[in-house]
């Protein structure tokens, strides 16, 4: 202040008071306006702390044995789905390597490394059932990791339930899974679930893009694809009431021949189709659609594999729309440690491995991969948390954590039911040269050859709580929102 001033200087105490009372104000602002960041993390992610990972081989892993962390890889390692089992293999191998090259995890008072084992599953029940059983008792593993497939996710749980093991469920997602009749403490949801889902792309389109109003539904025909269908019209009911669904259908897993589906699509007047598919029946619905000249946007989840989309085109690719677990708003890149790990994968991708890795569908450590692995490096930071394979202090510890991803994203365990809170996101495809949007550091494209993530949209925890069984005795009385 100038001389002469007549202001007067604050007491100090009524400094430090105000500076106290905006600190206060500022916690419980973002707690209301942001749902998750409304708990403390528990654990995050650190950059920083990754172990070298120059010699990450997914064809080649490290021989790993003894007295170790065993988790068996429970999925689709041969058979129509073989591509999910690829994917669900290297993440959880990645999150495994890291944390070895670093020294392991202390448990039990001894330091011991991570064993990825295989357990091919062949997308059968029959089979998924014994070789979990197998993975029990034979290999004596301490966590069953998966699936493709909820009906094969029952039965992972139903094993883990039976022998006491921890069942981490990092890619099935059907509600049910976690309600009165099949819940069990010994399962963990740390998956998104058909519900969230559905509801998801429903706020979307309600809440954000107001523009289509008539939908075609078209699932696989199993639990999960009717799950993901009942939460879609939930969603539209509660976000979209104006809109219509004009058709709904549902088709056998594994489906080769979609044109009779989408010849009464084509003529249904519907202007999005919305569907719940994973590979390769959500491939093969984009790609058989534009065939026959169906170019409607597909509201979907599960179609980034590059190189169905590079085969559909720049011009058949635009205007998919992808609902997501993992990414956040745009832009994709936030933070200079978030770029170092992207980097870490994608050279490894360019420079190291061999097929099926090295192919596009590999290039990026996001969407279903990037969530896949941040999922698997949260159920190895309960496990060191807990400092125990004690399946007793690992539900102790997990129920009720947070833990914050490389992308800043915070998921939590809500403890009653074992479904998770969590922010999601709804992308629009569009092509390379505007998909600098997202893509924020060079070459600012995700691909080149097809449209990829352009528009991104964050959707708050609170608008896609997974749903609570009232009928579960631990839930009786609870909130959604409980954590």
């Amino acid at each position: 202040m100038g001389k002469g001033s007549k202001l007067k200087k604050r007491p100090a105490c009524l400094t430090s008071k105000f500076s106290l009372f905006i600190l206060i104000l500022s916690i419980f602002l973002s707690m209301v306006i942001n749902p998750s960041g409304a708990m403390a993390v528990n654990a995050a992610f650190d950059v920083k702390k990754m172990g070298d990972m120059s010699d990450f081989d997914p064809n080649n892993p490290a021989a790993i044995s003894g007295d170790t962390i065993k988790i068996a890889v429970v999925a689709s390692f041969s058979g129509p789905a073989a591509q999910s089992g690829q994917k669900l293999y290297i993440c959880a191998l990645w999150a495994a390597h890291d944390i070895n090259k670093r020294g392991g995890l202390m448990v039990d008072g001894k330091m011991k490394l991570i064993q990825i084992i295989k357990a091919d599953h062949m997308s059968k029940p029959d089979q998924c059932k014994k070789i979990c059983e197998r993975m029990a008792l034979q290999e004596k593993v301490h966590v069953l990791w998966g699936t493709d497939g909820s009906n094969l996710m029952k039965i992972m749980n139903e094993v883990g339930t039976k022998y006491k093991i921890i069942v981490s469920n990092t890619a099935a997602s059907t509600d049910e899974l976690m309600d009165a009749t099949n819940f069990t403490r010994y399962a963990f949801m740390s998956s998104w679930t058909t519900g969230q889902f559905g509801r998801n792309l429903a706020y979307f389109y309600g809440q954000i893009r107001k523009k289509e109003k008539k939908f075609y539904i078209l699932c696989q025909d199993y639990m999960s694809g009717h799950s993901f269908a009942a939460g879609f019209k939930q969603g539209l009911k509660d976000y979209y009431p104006e809109a219509q669904v004009v058709g709904e259908d549902y088709h056998k897993l594994f489906l080769t021949d979609f044109a009779p589906y989408l010849t009464k699509i084509k003529a249904s007047g519907a202007e999005v189709i919305f569907t719940g598919d994973w590979i390769p029946d959500i491939t093969n619905l984009v790609k058989q659609a534009r065939a026959i000249g169906v170019k409607l946007p597909v509201a979907q989840g599960f179609l980034t594999d590059v190189t169905t989309l590079e085969q559909i085109g720049i011009e058949g690719t635009q205007g998919l729309v992808e609902t997501n677990q993992y990414d956040t708003d745009n832009p994709f890149f936030k933070t200079p440690d978030q770029i170092k790990y992207y980097k870490t994968w994608n050279n490894l991708w360019k420079t190291k491995w061999s097929a099926p890795y090295n192919t596009v569908a590999y290039e990026h450590p996001a969407a279903n991969i990037g969530s896949y692995i941040m999922q698997t490096y949260w159920l190895l930071s309960v496990i060191e948390r807990a400092g125990s394979l004690d399946p007793e202090k690992i539900i102790k510890i997990w129920e009720g954590d947070s833990y914050q991803y490389v992308n800043g994203k915070v998921v939590k365990m809500r403890s009653c039911d074992h479904k998770v809170i969590q922010d999601l996101s709804v992308s629009v495809y569009v092509p390379p040269d505007q998909q600098k949007v997202s893509f924020n550091i060079p070459p600012y494209y995700w691909e080149k050859n097809c449209s990829y993530w352009g528009p991104t949209f964050k959707i708050p925890a609170d608008k896609v709580l997974p749903i609570m069984d009232q009928k579960l005795d631990r839930c009786k009385g609870k909130s959604e929102k409980e954590s």
